[in-house]
C-alpha cells in the first residue's frame, strides 16, 4: 500500500429523490449493481454487507473492449474490496476502497464520503474522495463521478 497521496476529488450534484430514497440506494447490492458503475461499465458484486464495520467486494467490467482508460485490476477490469466506517442513516455514508491491483501508481487505501443533504426539490449529494491514488487521473476521476451520479439520478428519480 502507498501512503498518503493527499488527492483529494470531489463531486456534486442535486437529485430529485429524498435523502432516505437515495441513502437506501446506497445500502442494496442490487441497487449498487445498477447504478454504481460508470458509464459504458457493469457490476459484479462478490461480497456486500451494508453495515458500519462491513465488507464489500466487487467489480466493474468494461462492457466494450475498446475502451480508453484500462482496467486497474486486468486490461477490462477494476476489481476493489471495501469497507463501511460509518453509515449515518440518511445524512453521510464512509467507505474506505483499495483496488485489487499490482500497481503501485493505483494502491493505497482511498476514503470516501458521501453527504446527502436536503434541499428544495430533492437532495444534494456531495462526494468526497480522499486519498486519490496517483495513477487515477482527476479528469477520469470526475468523469466517472459524474456518470455514477447521473445513473444514481436515473435510478432514484
Amino acid at each position: 500500500m502507498s501512503a498518503d497521496t493527499g488527492r483529494t476529488h470531489s463531486a456534486l450534484r442535486v437529485i430529485k429523490a429524498s435523502p432516505p430514497a437515495i441513502y437506501r440506494a446506497f445500502l442494496d447490492p442490487e441497487a449498487v449493481a445498477t447504478w454504481r458503475p460508470p458509464k459504458g461499465m457493469t457490476a459484479q458484486i462478490f461480497v456486500f454487507e451494508a453495515r458500519e464495520g462491513g465488507t464489500y467486494r466487487m467489480a466493474f467490467a468494461y462492457s466494450d473492449v475498446h475502451h480508453t482508460v484500462p482496467g486497474k485490476t486486468s486490461e477490462h477490469v477494476d476489481a476493489f474490496r471495501g469497507r463501511f466506517i460509518e453509515l449515518v442513516a440518511n445524512e453521510r455514508i464512509v467507505e474506505r476502497v483499495a483496488f485489487e491491483t499490482d500497481d503501485p501508481a493505483l494502491g493505497g487505501v482511498m476514503t470516501i464520503t458521501t453527504t446527502l443533504e436536503p434541499v428544495a426539490g430533492g437532495t444534494r449529494i456531495t462526494i468526497r474522495c480522499e486519498n486519490v491514488p496517483g495513477g487515477i487521473s482527476e479528469s477520469d476521476h470526475q468523469a466517472g463521478m459524474a456518470s455514477t451520479l447521473d445513473n444514481l439520478a436515473s435510478f432514484v428519480e
